[in-house]
């Protein structure tokens, strides 16, 4: 049996593929620009990404426009990376999910394990092993 931990070889790095997709969001974009939500999601932007900021909590990160949630943003999200408390996560998913997302990046500290069994029982792909879109993107 394989290690679920370890990369299935026969399969596409999942990392990769998020990183293909052409239209993002963070859920948890912040404008304090000494939280992750903000570098990762500026990150995201420099790194050429369509990336669109979810926080219920303001109408603008650095003037660009964000969405309290995934369903109101007007275009197809088809790649999310969730910066937010693990309590936050599952309605991040949810969202996702009535959104028609099709992968999610859990950054370290917001994994939680139930939303992420719902995501993948949705059949969105999830990205929950602890690694960080910061240092993959410093490599794509």
């Amino acid at each position: 049996m394989l290690d679920p931990t370890t990369p299935d070889p026969a399969k596409p790095d999942p990392r990769r593929a998020f990183l293909d997709y052409s239209q993002f969001a963070v859920a948890g974009a912040s404008r304090d620009k000494s939280k992750y939500g903000n570098i990762v999601y500026h990150a995201l932007r420099r790194g050429g990404k369509n990336v669109v900021a979810i926080n219920p909590n303001t109408s603008s990160i650095d003037g660009d426009l964000a969405y309290a949630k995934l369903s109101l943003v007007p275009h197809h999200v088809e790649a999310v990376s969730i910066v937010t408390p693990p309590n936050i996560s599952r309605q991040v998913v949810l969202d996702a999910i009535q959104a028609g997302v099709k992968s999610i990046w859990f950054q370290p500290g917001a994994e939680n394990l139930d939303a992420a069994q719902l995501a993948r029982e949705s059949g969105i792909e999830v990205i929950d092993d602890g690694s960080c879109i910061l240092v993959a993107l410093a490599w794509h």
